[in-house]
C-alpha cells in the first residue's frame, strides 16, 4: 500500500506540471496567408506577399494569388511572416522545475552515456513549452545533460500529442562535455590546482579511451555482425560511419584547440557548442569545417580585461570572420528569450539579415533539416509564424500566428493566462 501510495503522489505531481492546451490538428485545408511580409531568409524580404501552404507544406508564394477550393484565406496585411524559430540547444520538455527531482530527467547516472536517446524523457506536456512557443520559437534540439559523454539529441516540433507527433528528427548528434582546461580560482572551488589540473588530465584520457573502445567495437561489428552487443558502442557507430556529428561543449580556447584536434584524431563531424572563445580561433574553425552553436549573447566576459560586450560582439565576430553559427540561449524555461538574444547581438554589430538567419536557415543546416525548415520556400514544411512587430524586438514583437508542418498551434500559455487573471484585479473587474 505504501508503494501505491508513492506511486500515486508521484503522477498527481508530474501532472501538477502539465499543460491543458490542446495540439493543432492536422491542416485539412488550403491556407492561404494575405498579403504579408515574407522574411523568406532565402530571398530576402518580399513585401505584400501572399503565401499558400497545403497538406503541411508551402506550395506556392506569390502576389494576387488566387483561393484554392474549400481553402481558408487570412488578412496578414502588415504583419510579418517569418520561418518558426529554432532552438539548436534546449532541456525543453526534460526539466520542469530544477529544484524539484521528480520533474528533472536530463541526465542519467555516470559519465559514460552515448546509448541515452533525449526524445525518450520528453514530456510534450510540459507547461513551460507553450509559454517558449509564444515567441515564435517552433522547433528545439533537445539535448540530455551530464558530465562527458552524456547521449544523443533530438530535435522536437514544440506541439503534439506524443513524442512520435513531435519529432522532427531523431538522434541529430552525440553530445559530449570537453573537460576543463584552465585552473579555476574561485572562491568556490574546493580542490586544489594540482587537484584540478590532475582532474583535466585524466577526464581527457578518459574521453580517448571511450572512442577508442567504442571505435574498436565499431570495427569488429563490421568484420562479424554477429559479435554482442553493447549498446554503449552501438550508439556511436554512425559518429564512425560518418553520419552521426558529435557536438562538443566547449568555452576557453585551450578547450576548443583540443576539442578540434581530437576530432580529427577520430575524423568526425563536430560542431562547437558555446565558444565563448571562438572568436579567437576562427581560422582554426574554418579550416576544419566546425559549425559554432554559440550559446553566450547575453553573458559576462569571461576575463577581468574583456570588453564589456564581448558577449554581445561575439555573433557579429563569426559572421564577419566567415564562421558557420547559429545561436542557442540554452536551458529549458530560458529557451523563450532565444529571439531577444538575436535582437541583443544585431544591437551589437550583427546584421539583421544574418540574426534572423542565425535562429532558422542556419540552425537548419547544421542541424541537417534544411530541406524542410529554416525558410519560406516552396516545398518546404508550412512551420511558420506570423507577428504584428519585429519578432527580434520584445517590445513591438507580437506573435498572433504559428503552424507547425501546417497544423495551427493555440498560443496561449500560463503567463497569459495570469496576466489576464491579475490584470483584472489591477482593473477592479471580473
Amino acid at each position: 500500500m505504501r508503494k501505491i501510495l508513492v506511486l500515486c503522489l508521484f503522477m498527481l505531481a508530474a501532472g501538477s506540471y502539465a499543460h491543458d492546451y490542446v495540439p493543432g490538428a492536422a491542416q485539412h485545408q488550403p491556407i492561404l496567408l494575405k498579403g504579408g511580409d515574407l522574411y523568406t531568409v532565402s530571398n530576402g524580404l518580399l513585401k505584400n506577399t501572399d503565401l499558400l501552404f497545403e497538406n503541411g507544406r508551402i506550395t506556392r508564394v506569390g502576389q494576387n494569388l488566387a483561393t484554392p477550393e474549400g481553402g481558408e484565406v487570412i488578412d496578414v496585411t502588415g504583419k510579418r511572416v517569418y520561418p518558426g524559430l529554432i532552438a539548436p540547444y534546449s532541456s525543453i520538455g526534460l526539466v520542469e522545475i530544477g529544484a524539484v527531482l521528480a520533474t528533472d530527467d536530463r541526465k542519467e547516472i555516470g559519465s559514460i552515456n552515448p546509448d541515452v536517446q533525449a526524445q525518450i524523457a520528453y514530456d510534450p506536456d510540459s507547461e513551460i513549452i507553450p509559454s517558449v512557443r509564444a515567441n515564435g520559437i517552433t522547433t528545439a534540439l533537445i539535448v540530455p545533460a551530464g558530465r562527458l559523454v552524456v547521449g544523443r539529441s533530438s530535435l522536437i516540433n514544440l506541439d503534439g500529442w506524443t513524442v512520435e507527433d513531435a519529432a522532427e528528427k531523431l538522434n541529430v548528434g552525440l553530445h559530449l562535455n570537453w573537460p576543463q582546461a584552465a585552473v579555476i580560482e574561485a572562491w568556490w572551488m574546493e580542490k586544489s590546482a594540482e587537484e584540478q589540473k590532475k582532474e583535466m588530465v585524466e577526464n581527457r584520457k578518459l574521453i580517448y579511451e571511450i572512442f577508442d573502445d567504442a571505435k574498436a567495437y565499431y570495427l569488429a561489428r563490421k568484420n562479424d555482425p554477429k559479435i554482442k552487443i553493447d549498446s554503449r558502442w552501438e550508439a556511436m557507430v554512425d559518429v564512425f560511419e560518418g553520419t552521426l556529428p558529435v557536438f562538443i561543449r566547449a568555452d576557453d580556447y585551450r578547450q576548443i584547440e583540443q576539442a578540434v584536434a581530437f576530432s580529427k584524431d577520430y575524423s568526425f563531424s563536430m560542431i562547437l557548442v558555446g565558444g565563448k572563445d571562438s572568436w579567437m580561433l576562427t581560422d582554426l574553425l574554418k579550416d576544419n569545417n566546425i559549425s559554432v552553436v554559440a550559446a553566450w549573447v547575453q553573458g559576462l566576459p569571461p576575463r577581468q580585461d574583456d570588453g564589456y560586450d564581448l558577449a554581445y560582439k561575439l555573433p557579429a565576430l563569426l559572421a564577419e570572420a566567415g564562421v558557420k553559427f547559429c545561436l542557442s540561449q540554452g536551458g529549458a524555461s530560458w529557451t523563450r528569450n532565444l529571439p531577444f538574444q538575436v535582437g541583443q547581438a544585431i544591437a551589437f554589430g550583427l546584421s539583421p539579415e544574418e540574426g534572423l538567419r542565425s535562429v532558422t536557415l542556419s540552425s537548419a543546416e547544421i542541424l541537417g533539416v534544411a530541406d524542410d525548415l529554416g525558410s519560406l520556400e516552396v516545398g518546404k514544411k508550412a512551420t511558420l509564424i506570423v507577428s504584428d512587430g519585429d519578432i527580434f524586438d520584445m517590445v513591438t514583437q507580437d506573435v498572433v500566428l504559428e503552424f507547425i508542418e501546417g497544423r495551427r498551434v493555440d498560443l496561449d500559455n500560463k503567463h497569459k493566462e495570469l496576466y489576464r487573471k491579475y490584470r483584472q484585479k489591477h482593473l477592479g473587474t471580473q
